[in-house]
């Protein structure tokens, strides 16, 4: 395994920290800063949407250069953005604080993701870009929950005090570890280059799948704390180590995710998909029951994020020799999903539907992204059988066994 893979992970684990460690400390962010829990929340909701923009713009605006640098900048920015939080006087530097780390985040992922496909043979790609992610998944297993009682134990600040430091040691992995690679486009080296991949139907159809996909999983994670409390009768102190149970399925399912994607990409969402629509309909109609919702938690979290290498990979690989801004606006289609899931739960439980009904809706977005994902492969399948010379084998192993230095698997040549 690379060494700079882990640098990249590091990187990660701290971003992941950065997203989902305030929604435990928000009671004590709120009464600092003398302001509503609902106003307080502004902080998730300010960062996903700044994510979103920092996976767009900021990706689009740095494509030209060269990518271990970008990367360097992106981590100074994530530095900055912590530090501005933890040293915040009020409540408006704070959600500056957080838009500016937001920004980082997208266009890290997105960027670093190319940067992680780099650095391996091109059958091992989805599985490299499941190792940057278990960054993500790690600050989900252990970052959080830790990171919760610092807060508690010593101050809200002290947490994003201890993520500053967390960049400040990715930077020097980054600077030390990554290789050099080319710039965005690596044909021409132009916004404009990058833009083409955006030509190709199954870049989109690949994007939605991605909104869809994980929105149902986050939308029915989103409101897990009120269904575990009020319809499973956990107590209020289970729920964090319930949520690390669920951090233990996505770390399962990222790695394991990663690897099946490096045999046949389109295959392994259908099927990911299809058994996450199973898992949410099953806990949906269990959640009653503490054991089988103990279950359906470490499956929630194994196959809603054995989707994420997949559904990244796929995006890069029908970018072609662009894969950057295409890879940092799948990116910005997580957030999407994570927006889309909250908001359908949340219209759920205001309808008087009930706390599971979130993950009724959950499952009907998976659905829905499961259909699309179907089609999208059915598509992608005839044209890769019409394309000339192909001979009854897919142009993506003709493509890997001809030329291993591009940054995405050569596969993405194909249908567009």
């Amino acid at each position: 395994m690379p060494v700079g893979l882990i640098a990249l992970a590091l990187g990660g684990f701290g971003i992941g920290l950065t997203e989902f460690v305030i929604m435990g400390l928000l009671p004590q962010v709120a009464a600092d800063f003398h302001v509503t829990e609902a106003t307080a929340g502004w902080l998730i909701s300010g960062y996903a949407l700044a994510v979103v923009v920092g996976a767009l713009g900021l990706t689009a605006a740095v494509t030209r250069f060269e990518r271990k640098p970008v990367l360097a900048v992106l981590m100074l920015l994530f530095i900055a953005g912590n530090l501005v939080s933890a040293l915040a006087p009020d409540y408006s530097v704070m959600m500056i604080g957080r838009i500016i780390a937001a920004l980082a985040h997208g266009a890290f992922f997105g960027i670093g993701a190319v940067v992680a496909a780099s650095m391996v043979a091109p059958t091992k790609k989805a599985g490299a870009i499941a190792i940057m992610f278990t960054g993500l998944t790690a600050a989900n297993v252990l970052g959080v929950p830790f990171g919760t009682m610092l807060g508690q134990a010593a101050g809200w600040r002290s947490t994003f005090w201890a993520i500053t430091v967390i960049g400040v040691l990715a930077l020097a992995g980054i600077l030390a570890l990554v290789p050099r690679t080319g710039s965005g486009d690596s044909a021409s080296g132009s916004l404009r280059g990058e833009l083409r991949a955006f030509r190709s139907g199954q870049v989109w159809l690949s994007i939605l799948v991605t909104i869809l996909g994980y929105g149902g999983m986050f939308g029915a994670f989103t409101y897990i704390a009120f269904t575990l409390t009020e319809v499973t009768g956990f107590s209020a102190t289970t729920v964090p180590w319930l949520l690390i149970l669920f951090g233990v399925g996505l770390f399962i399912g990222n790695t394991v995710g990663g690897k099946a994607a490096d045999k046949n990409v389109d295959r392994t969402l259908l099927v990911v998909l299809a058994i996450l629509v199973v898992v949410l309909v099953v806990f949906a109609l269990t959640a009653g029951n503490q054991p089988l919702t103990i279950a359906s938690m470490v499956l929630l979290g194994g196959f809603g994020f054995a989707t994420v290498p997949g559904l990244q990979m796929r995006v890069m690989k029908y970018a072609s020799n662009a894969p950057t801004l295409a890879s940092g606006a799948n990116i910005g289609a997580f957030n999407v999903g994570n927006a889309l899931g909250a908001w359908l739960g949340g219209v759920t439980i205001t309808a008087g539907l009930g706390y599971t009904s979130p993950i009724w809706a959950g499952a009907g977005i998976t659905l829905l992204g499961l259909a699309v994902m179907a089609f999208a492969a059915a598509h992608a399948k005839k044209h890769d059988a019409d394309l000339p010379g192909a001979g009854g084998s897919t142009v993506p192993a003709v493509a890997a066994e001809t030329s291993t230095d591009l940054p995405v698997t050569e596969a993405a040549a194909v249908a567009r």
